[in-house]
């Protein structure tokens, strides 16, 4: 009896899937691939998660420019409105925001440069009663003599001093340089994603279908609105703010009251959380130097314009612009700085008012029924407001029969 070749080769292709399975143990054959296509799945992912890493600082950078054009762009669109080429109004606004940048830093550098010099040439007498604090203090007989004789005897410990300081103001030059380049970055960024804002929304809605389109142009309407009302806000608070502490700095007779005023409006109102304590700090501590009793008058009216800008400024104000709960702004700036840090936490509040404004257009609201569950103490105050209308139109009424 012969076998065919056929046969033969079915035998043969046998064997070769017994011995296959005997080298992977039972193994199907499909695992072998699987493991490969997840080897090369981590390995993407990895690659991603590393170039993610590296361009971090480049999407921080273009998310803080998309919220500034966001801010720029409404005066931009009015000066185009009016027959204004969007490069050039956008040039003239940029222009505007650089003298005001300016200004106020010149005055903060006018301040910072005085008051540095007056302690420089107060030092020695500010070290004399330093001495003498001392020696009454702790019983000691200490002199300046004696004291330079011992900085001259640790000369090599203020040579160390001396090198970590120029280490670290190398390090501060490194610093300040790339802050310089990422401000030149994210001012460039901005620049373009304002003056070409019209092209930017219409590059972007040509990658979405028509039905999706609108939602996205008018998503990008409300983050227009909110973020371009909560800057007109912020600057209407502190063109008041600084109006209102130079006119308390100037009865004081406190120097560069206006310089002071203008820190003041800025840091109270554009740094978020610890903006106000920044603010009024400064203030004090100049007048400290001229007269204590003026560092508590300017300590005093601080707070006492804190409490009306709060409860009397802000809401007026802002109910016009940006209406933002102080929690939820609060928890934003929380939430911003640290997820991105500085740069989060003054980006955080137009970003959530641009969150809130999106959930109030497209989430649905029901009304909900009276229920003493929800508002607690609400039927006890409106019986007692009853109570008075009823007890204030019987006076009337006897007052009118007694008449």
């Amino acid at each position: 009896m012969t076998i065919s070749g056929e046969q033969k080769n079915e035998e043969g292709s046998a064997r070769a899937v017994d011995e296959e399975r005997a080298l992977w143990g039972g193994m199907p054959r499909w695992l072998p691939r699987a493991m490969v296509l997840f080897l090369v799945l981590v390995g993407l992912f990895q690659l991603a998660d590393w170039a993610f890493r590296q361009l971090i600082d480049l999407f921080v950078m273009l998310l803080v420019a998309f919220f500034l054009s966001l801010a720029l762009e409404p005066a931009v669109d009015r000066m185009a409105a009016r027959g204004v080429r969007r490069g050039v109004g956008t040039f003239l606004v940029f222009v505007a925001v650089g003298i005001a940048v300016t200004g106020f830093l010149a005055a903060l550098g006018t301040l910072l440069v005085d008051q540095v010099a007056k302690i420089a040439g107060d030092m020695p007498h500010l070290v004399d009663n330093l001495i003498g604090w001392v020696n009454r203090t702790f019983h000691q007989d200490l002199s300046l003599g004696e004291l330079q004789k011992r900085l001259l005897k640790d000369s090599g410990t203020i040579e160390s001093y001396a090198q970590q300081a120029a280490d670290n103001v190398w390090g501060v030059s490194s610093t300040l340089i790339g802050g310089l380049f990422q401000a030149f970055t994210v001012g460039l960024f901005t620049f373009y994603f304002t003056a070409e804002g019209p092209r930017v929304r219409r590059t972007a809605c040509s990658l979405l279908p028509p039905s999706k389109q609108g939602e996205v142009l008018r998503a990008w309407e409300i983050a227009l609105a909110k973020t371009g009302g909560y800057l007109y806000s912020r600057a209407v608070l502190a063109v008041v703010s600084a109006a209102g502490h130079w006119v308390m700095f100037e009865l004081i007779d406190l120097p560069y009251s206006a310089a002071l005023a203008i820190w003041v409006g800025v840091m109270s109102q554009f740094v978020p959380t610890i903006g106000t304590y920044l603010a009024g700090a400064l203030p004090v501590l100049v007048a400290l130097t001229v007269e204590p009793v003026d560092a508590l008058w300017v300590l005093v009216f601080t707070v006492v314009y804190q409490q009306i800008e709060n409860y009397v400024l802000h809401p007026r104000i802002t109910a016009r612009t940006v209406d933002v709960h102080p929690a939820v702004a609060f928890g934003a700036v929380i939430a911003g700085a640290a997820l991105l840090g500085a740069v989060g936490a003054l980006i955080a509040i137009p970003a959530a008012a641009t969150l809130q404004g999106f959930v109030g257009t497209y989430v649905r609201r029901y009304e909900v029924a009276t229920d003493p569950r929800i508002d607690r103490g609400e039927q006890r105050r409106a019986r007692r407001e009853l109570r008075r209308e009823a007890a204030q139109r019987l006076r009337r009424m006897v007052g009118g029969d007694g008449e």
